[in-house]
């Protein structure tokens, strides 16, 4: 595995592969949550399936901790790479004359993404792994709904939320037409995926902020 990520190549793919990954998560995490603003009930029930679930549990959910965990230090180390390689091979080359803010900053993005990921874990996964696993508390099918609200009470988390959001949106309009390219992807397809890109990173971060902004004002 550590020969094969040694190329460059490989290493773009490993990544493009595992941000494909996460852009797929996002959707279903935000089909599940979008469902808070409608119905109660729904909500409530398919929180309880996906925190049940033994294959969700206990195969799918230690695949995304990996996925997410490896895409963001796989993109650190190709950013050190590159910026090692303009120094040695561009040192009088401006590259920001042609590179968008996106694509010259997608580390500093990322980086945000990760520290709200860790606060994002603290707030809902670890509670959740310490009231099933710790505390052994009785399974209360209908509590997930009450708990969601209760994290968007506070203004100053809400505001974490929707910074780190509108980040999410900056950081896709560079990675997803990026993650397609990487994988071969028909260069007569890039204006469809590009207009896919844009319409991705605009729908499913608002998605987020509005669920955030919904519950804060209506809890």
């Amino acid at each position: 595995m550590s020969g094969f990520l040694s190329s460059s190549i490989a290493r773009k793919v490993a990544m493009a592969l595992s941000a494909l990954f996460l852009i797929f998560f996002l959707i279903i995490h935000l089909a599940v949550n979008i469902t808070s603003l409608f119905s109660e009930d729904l909500f409530n029930e398919l929180s309880h399936f996906m925190g049940t679930n033994s294959l969700v549990q206990f195969a799918l959910q230690p695949v995304l901790i990996f996925g997410v965990v490896f895409h963001f230090v796989m993109g650190f180390v190709l950013e050190l790479k590159n910026r090692k390689a303009r120094n040695i091979k561009y040192t009088k080359f401006n590259g920001a004359a042609s590179a968008s803010w996106m694509s010259r900053n997608m580390a500093i993005s990322g980086g945000v993404i990760l520290i709200f990921i860790v606060i994002h874990f603290i707030d809902f996964w670890i509670p959740e792994i310490n009231h099933k696993y710790v505390e052994f508390l009785p399974e209360d099918p209908t509590r997930y709904f009450g708990e969601l609200q209760h994290k968007f009470m506070s203004p100053v988390k809400v505001g974490i939320y929707v910074v780190a959001f509108v980040l999410l949106a900056l950081h896709l309009l560079h990675g997803f037409q990026s993650a397609f390219q990487s994988i071969g992807f028909n260069n007569k397809y890039t204006k469809c995926v590009k207009n896919l890109g844009v319409i991705y990173s605009i729908v499913i971060p608002l998605g987020f902020i509005i669920i955030a902004l919904y519950h804060h004002f209506n809890h």
